[in-house]
């Protein structure tokens, strides 16, 4: 840098700094020449400073500052001025003064960058994601890093602050494909065979709780090979905690203070403790086990009412053990019918057969369904589901969590389309009680719906063997604006019931060896009641910041096809490295 040494940075000069000779170095964001003058506006990642090029700033100084462009380096050697008061500009913090220029040094030139940086120009995405280290350089995803990195910081101030060790755990460990699939690397020493990168810690923090660190911690990478979404990235970023000698409502205490004291850090607020619902109550009241409480639309059961109507349609649902149930959108009773067919439409592509509905109006109520039930029973309906005049109220009958998941859907529709969540508010939830297994028809068998580490409910453990689908666990999430934020369980610490619960998922003592034949035997040399919880980190930057995919909060994101688009990976290896490793590609 020719000797020079940066004095500020661009978003710290104020009027208190009037006089004195200051270098600063950044990008030129914008050059306006004015004919006699010329002005730069010079960014760094603190703010930006405007730059005066005036008369008497000599020959080789304005010859300097006709030649540069947008996105140049430059470094800048001058007085500050304070502006004349119908120039200061209130929007920046640096808006009352101004640098005139004596020197200008050009640290590197730029091509014409291939979209605009400002903060309100919009750009497709994958060119966003194609020059990522451009984009990086706008303002909203700077600040959203910024609050990223915040967070981070107090995560760990906090965790330390209760008493956990950081520790970290392996990369290349074993595969076990249970849940999603793995990422798989080739052993060069060992041809043939393979490691895998972790889905998650699991299996070591156990054992660092079996190895008496009691308190660990860890924001750690983990990579999932399967289909993305917004929400979604194969290699993703956790809070991954793990405590010895405690029960789930020690994991709520911790968790509740972690997020307070990390959304302070970027001044959020929110309360604790937070609400609990066992998962049967948000899938019946909710239509989902990650519920948005942000705004009510609870779901209500109306067999009650319907039983004895004689209408043919909800009277053979319910004899057969199904439900009829529905919701009520306040205030819109004034819906169209072509709202309505909308309406239908969704709740069909949700897996509904169809969709009742009713219309409340000042005049008078209006339904397709009161030529069957009669204007009694419909008034009845409604008041049941908690609405009245000026209301709408929507019907679904069927299977019962199927019914949920439609009336669900059509619940955070509805939401969306009348404005029912306030801007920037966090409402959390705990859900808990998780159904230890889920059957799988296509399969044949049972599997975990968390992880197969989890711990029965004490009451449930007679019907591993005998109804396995009605076992509980101790099993848990936390959930922010309909966001699974973080999932945990209390683990199992006992060889048995572990040896147990593997069977109940069709491993035979020879599989159960030879996938986690290890862990099996350290549970063996006294393991201490623990368990833990996995924080989505870049899941909770995404919501703090506002944004709506993770590629808004992640530095070098992967497309939703799992590309990248700016190196150009995954690609291909030469046949050279493939020698190496004993591979052969399978020709498809």
């Amino acid at each position: 840098m020719n000797g020079w040494r940066r004095t500020h940075t661009c978003g710290e000069l104020g009027a208190e700094e009037v006089g004195q000779s200051v270098v600063l170095m950044g990008w030129v964001d914008v050059v306006r020449d004015l004919g006699g003058i010329t002005f730069l506006e010079l960014r760094d990642r603190m703010g930006v400073t405007q730059i005066l090029i005036s008369p008497s700033s000599g020959a080789d100084v304005k010859n300097t500052a006709k030649r540069v462009g947008s996105e140049w380096v430059v470094a800048v050697k001058g007085e500050v001025l304070r502006r004349a008061e119908d120039n200061v500009n209130k929007s920046v913090a640096t808006g009352e003064i101004e640098v005139r220029a004596d020197g200008i040094e050009v640290l590197s030139e730029a091509k014409t960058p291939p979209f605009e940086l400002n903060e309100g120009v919009k750009v497709s995405e994958d060119l966003r994601l194609r020059y990522r280290y451009l984009d990086l350089r706008r303002a909203p995803m700077r600040r959203n890093l910024e609050k990223r990195s915040k967070l981070g910081f107090a995560a760990r101030e906090y965790l330390v602050g209760q008493g956990f060790n950081e520790i970290e755990t392996p990369f290349l460990t074993k595969s076990t494909p249970e849940g999603a699939r793995d990422y798989l690397v080739p052993s060069r020493v060992h041809k043939g065979s393979f490691y895998a990168l972790p889905q998650s810690p699991q299996i070591f923090k156990q054992l660092l709780m079996i190895a008496g660190m009691e308190r660990y911690f860890q924001i750690v990478r983990c990579f999932r090979d399967e289909d993305l979404r917004a929400d979604r990235q194969p290699e993703f970023t956790q809070i991954d905690i793990e405590m010895s000698f405690i029960e789930p409502r020690d994991i709520y205490s911790l968790v509740e203070g972690l997020f307070v004291h990390m959304l302070r850090a970027i001044d959020i607020d929110v309360s604790a403790p937070f609400p609990k619902l066992r998962y049967d109550e948000a899938i019946d009241r909710y239509g989902s086990d990650k519920p948005d409480l942000r705004f009510g639309c609870e779901i209500s059961d109306l067999g009650g009412v319907v039983r004895g109507s004689g209408y043919g349609i909800f009277e053979s649902v319910l004899e057969g053990g199904g439900v009829v149930r529905a919701i009520v959108a306040k205030g819109c009773a004034g819906y169209s019918r072509k709202d309505l067919d909308n309406l239908e439409v969704s709740a069909k592509a949700l897996g509904a057969k169809g969709l009742g509905w009713a219309r409340w109006t000042d005049s008078e109520l209006k339904s397709p369904l009161a030529r069957h039930l009669g204007d009694d029973r419909m008034k009845q309906a409604f008041e049941t589901a908690g609405g009245g005049v000026g209301d709408l109220l929507l019907i679904v009958a069927g299977e019962r969590s199927r019914t949920s998941s439609v009336l669900g859907g059509l619940r955070i529709e509805l939401a969306k389309r009348e404005g029912w969540i306030r801007e920037g508010e966090w409402k959390f939830v705990w859900v808990t009680e998780f159904p230890l297994l889920e059957y799988s028809e296509s399969d044949g068998r049972w599997y975990s719906m968390h992880h197969p580490f989890t711990s029965p409910h004490p009451e449930d453990m007679d019907l591993i063997d005998t109804d396995p689908g009605a076992v509980r666990s101790l099993a848990y999430d936390v959930v922010a604006n309909g966001y699974e934020l973080g999932g945990g369980s209390i683990r199992i610490h006992n060889s048995g019931v572990q040896e147990k619960i593997f069977k109940a998922l069709g491993l035979s003592d020879e599989e159960a060896k030879e996938k986690f034949g290890f862990f099996l035997e350290a549970l063996q040399y006294g393991t201490p009641p623990h368990g833990g919880i996995a924080l989505g980190f870049d899941r909770i930057a995404m919501l703090a910041v506002g944004g709506t995919s993770l590629r808004d909060v992640i530095a070098f994101p992967k497309t939703t096809s799992a590309l990248d688009m700016m190196t150009g990976s995954p690609s291909d290896v030469t046949s050279a490295q493939l020698d190496e490793l004993g591979i052969a590609l399978k020709k498809v």
